[in-house]
């Protein structure tokens, strides 16, 4: 969805954390799914509906020990 005709917003947020490991990664919009001790693991889960309800996209791309990078693209109103 990068078609400029069609893309209405898209917001880049990028950390130089400790990364998420790939296998993690592979479950991160899962509901209930979290790698810490407290929180519900719902956050993503919850991002990723409101974006796919709204006909956006969310991808994630992260290195382990360089960070990560999650872009929120969403559609032109129509």
């Amino acid at each position: 969805m990068t078609d400029r005709d069609t893309v209405g917003a898209q917001l880049t947020i990028a950390d130089t954390g400790a990364g998420i490991d790939e296998a993690v990664l592979d479950r991160i919009f899962e509901p209930f799914f979290t790698t810490r001790s407290t929180g519900s693991g719902l956050g993503l889960a919850v991002v990723k509906d409101i974006v796919d309800n709204h006909s956006g996209e969310i991808a994630i791309e992260s290195e382990v020990g360089r960070g990560t990078t999650a872009t929120v693209t969403l559609p032109r109103a129509q």
